[in-house]
């Protein structure tokens, strides 16, 4: 024991312990602060959950109250709307594209009437004439009815972009069929717009704001007007917007078929033929006209063959194409003319593609067939009435079949 364990010697005044004291009241303010602190947090989570649980039951009651109801119009519909759909919609996409175009006054009331025709699922890609305000029941209708439906244009291979007489009949270009394609109806009355105006766009619109591909530009715009655009709409199926100016119309097909010519091989595929990817079309163009599909390989083995010699296509095809004729023959005033597309008198290439090309065409252009370098083709001609062609390596022997063909009224 200490001398003053008992504190008889203590000061009373002096108070040894209130260091003590002082620790421990800080001790307790904490436990208080963080008290405080966790029923803040408390009360926080829970006007939270309170929040969230009205939100939901507010949300509920209204879908609860909206059960059978939406917005929908009465009428058959007031002005007219060009609607698109795109491929791969389902039926609640095409309902947006009603709503957001104002046919329909929401989409639910589109959805619902669809629900009483399965037909609406086999709505196809494309443009449909509608009008604005029509009830969800007659929207349906309208949509399912093919008149509806905006015909797509259909380009056939060796098609030109200008009409033709033949027969005393005219072969629609590609601009008359756009143009026909273009119709829509504006109070009551048919408007279309003219090939002639679609020509004028093709003529005299910069080729960039026509959609011309970059690989292009440099041989449209060094073409000569009416011939610059010929080549670049290949063949295939194109949806039309109905009511739109002559270069909208244009630069959305140039546009799809710049992607149709990417996905058969131009420019990409071009690589290593020797050729710039507009030559490549231009060869596949005049591959096209000269012969039927199953004989287009070889054709194409023929024009590389005589562009290394070099030496004339002589193709009675790009003569015709330039004179806007459909004869298969060619007059020797024809062959005599002085004109960039007399391939019997020029070497290379023509200026421009002659007509659309297929995919198959571009093929063949892109990969030849018909012989090694000590057994090169160098002439063709057509040989039998269904348009198959006959090859030869040397002049004589072409002679001789051409001879044959013309005996036997192939030509």
């Amino acid at each position: 024991m200490s001398g003053d364990d008992l504190g008889l010697f203590t000061d009373p005044d002096v108070d040894e312990r209130r260091p003590v004291r002082k620790r421990d009241r800080e001790r307790d303010n904490a436990r208080a602060k963080a008290k405080k602190r966790k029923k803040t947090v408390l009360w926080l989570v829970v006007a939270l959950v309170l929040a969230v649980g009205m939100g939901g039951a507010y949300y509920g009651y209204r879908e609860l109250r909206g059960i059978g109801s939406f917005d929908d119009f009465s009428g058959s519909g007031e002005a007219d709307a060009i609607v698109e759909v795109q491929d791969g919609d389902v039926v609640s996409q095409i309902a947006s594209t009603l709503y957001e175009n104002g046919v329909v006054a929401s989409a639910r009331a589109f959805t619902e009437a669809s629900k009483t025709d399965a037909r609406v699922t086999s709505i196809q890609p494309g443009f449909y004439l509608m009008k604005t305000k029509m009830s969800g029941q007659t929207a349906v209708a309208k949509m399912i009815d093919p008149k509806t439906r905006v015909p797509a244009v259909q380009i056939v291979g060796g098609i030109k972009l200008t009409d033709i007489q033949a027969n005393g009949k005219t072969v629609a270009g590609i601009y008359s069929q756009l143009a026909a394609a273009s119709c829509t109806e504006k109070d009551g009355q048919k408007v279309c717009l003219t090939g002639d105006e679609i020509k004028a766009a093709a003529e005299q619109t910069d080729p960039v704001a026509l959609g011309v591909p970059d690989w292009a530009l440099a041989d449209v715009k060094a073409a000569e007007p009416q011939f610059r655009l010929e080549g670049l709409i290949m063949r295939g199926v194109y949806q039309v917007k109905p009511g739109v100016s002559a270069v909208e119309l244009l630069r959305s097909v140039i546009v799809a078929s710049a992607q149709k010519l990417q996905g058969a091989g131009i420019p990409g595929g071009t690589l290593n033929t020797g050729f710039r990817p507009y030559e490549v079309l231009v060869i596949a163009s005049l591959i096209e006209k000269e012969a039927i599909e199953k004989d287009f390989g070889k054709v194409s083995q023929v024009i590389y063959n005589r562009m290394a010699e070099p030496m004339e296509l002589q193709f009675d095809s790009t003569i015709n194409y330039r004179n806007n004729q459909p004869h298969i023959r060619t007059s020797d005033a024809d062959r005599g003319a002085n004109q960039p597309y007399n391939t019997y008198n020029r070497k290379g290439l023509t200026p421009t593609p002659i007509g659309s090309p297929s995919q198959q065409a571009v093929a063949a252009a892109i990969k030849p067939d018909g012989g090694d370098a000590g057994n090169k083709i160098m002439y063709f001609v057509k040989c039998q009435k269904d348009g198959t062609s006959c090859f030869s390596n040397t002049y004589p022997e072409h002679q001789a079949k051409d001879q044959k063909a013309q005996q036997e009224g192939v030509y």
